[in-house]
């Protein structure tokens, strides 16, 4: 199924990374299947609490509506391609579908990281500056921040997909789970310049554009916990505790799939390097509801109060429209 040197009409990919597994694939399929609406189901209900509690209507907590709303986007471009490719006999994808996936987890990727920076910034605003916080940070600059990035993000992955659609490819066999933006480069039978540069220029925008506010807000929240008191030390635990935890796991799994597309990794096993790539492809997806959940106490508590009451309505509705079966 590989094209050979001279071909450049290639109209799909071949993912080559998928092991033959033999029906152990359906417990496979099942695990993912499960993971996936544990996402769904997590993320849109975390969704529909912020917008219908209004004492959630804060920009802490419309910036963590934008992240969960990035999880559902994310892992939308992703699980339902797995979870196909896991039943399939045959791996591969139309070339049409390829690009799609990749602008969606490339944008989502980039949305997590942008939307992270903004968060820490407004952490830095209400823990640095309490008094001014509210004039500072209001839910309007808050939703025109989530716009600004949202649009930043997928604009300037447009950029790089329209510099690599136009590419004719020697090949067609990607080493990869799921489609990977830098190993289609890599089958390009033409000059790769312009997308080389380009492609660096958009990972050091991606990288450095959110990491400066990330520094400096955690270089200013350091120097006041070091200095202010006690009860300031806690307030900053407990509020920025998640987001680090979220950040650094991000950082991690980007970090291992930028490595493993870029250089040669062939070394270790096929295995391990299946793993710590579906690390970077899940436990994002997973550790944002379940982290911001547990440890937010005003977002746990609003989340438990509307469990509470549609658990009342539904005993009301058994008590009203089926008196019989109380």
């Amino acid at each position: 199924m590989m094209l050979n040197s001279t071909s450049s009409t290639s109209s799909y990919f071949v993912l080559e990374a998928y092991l033959h597994v033999g029906t152990l694939r359906y417990l496979l399929f099942m695990l993912t299947a499960v993971i996936y609406m544990f996402i769904l189901i997590s993320n849109t209900s975390l969704i529909v609490v912020i917008c219908m509690n209004r004492s959630l209507h804060e920009p802490m907590y419309v910036f963590l509506c934008s992240l969960f709303v990035n999880e559902l986007y994310g892992s939308t471009g992703l699980f339902p391609f797995l979870l196909l490719q896991i039943l399939s006999d045959v791996h591969t994808v139309s070339r049409p579908l390829c690009f799609l996936q990749i602008f969606c987890v490339y944008s989502y990727g980039s949305v997590e990281f942008t939307n992270l920076a903004v968060m820490s910034y407004d952490r830095y605003l209400a823990i640095c500056c309490p008094l001014q916080y509210n004039t500072r940070m209001t839910v309007n600059k808050a939703v025109t921040f989530i716009i600004v990035l949202w649009v930043y993000s997928s604009g300037k992955f447009l950029v790089t997909l329209s510099l690599n659609i136009r590419l004719p490819l020697c090949g067609n066999v990607l080493d990869s789970l799921y489609c990977n933006n830098y190993l289609i480069v890599k089958l390009a039978c033409s000059d790769t310049t312009v997308n080389n540069i380009y492609g660096l220029f958009g990972a050091v925008l991606t990288v450095l554009v959110p990491l400066l506010p990330i520094l400096f807000s955690y270089t200013k929240i350091l120097q006041v916990c070091f200095s202010g008191s006690k009860q300031t030390r806690q307030k900053a635990v407990s509020t920025c505790s998640p987001h680090l935890v979220s950040l650094l796991n991000f950082s991690f799994g980007c970090l291992f799939e930028i490595m493993q597309s870029r250089f040669n990794m062939t070394n270790l096993p096929k295995v391990l390097r299946l793993i710590l790539s579906l690390y970077f492809s899940v436990l994002q997806f997973l550790l944002n509801p379940i982290m911001f959940r547990m440890q937010m106490s005003k977002l746990r508590n609003a989340c438990v109060e509307l469990f509470n009451v549609a658990v009342m309505s539904y005993d009301r509705y058994l008590a009203v429209c089926c008196p019989l079966h109380c």
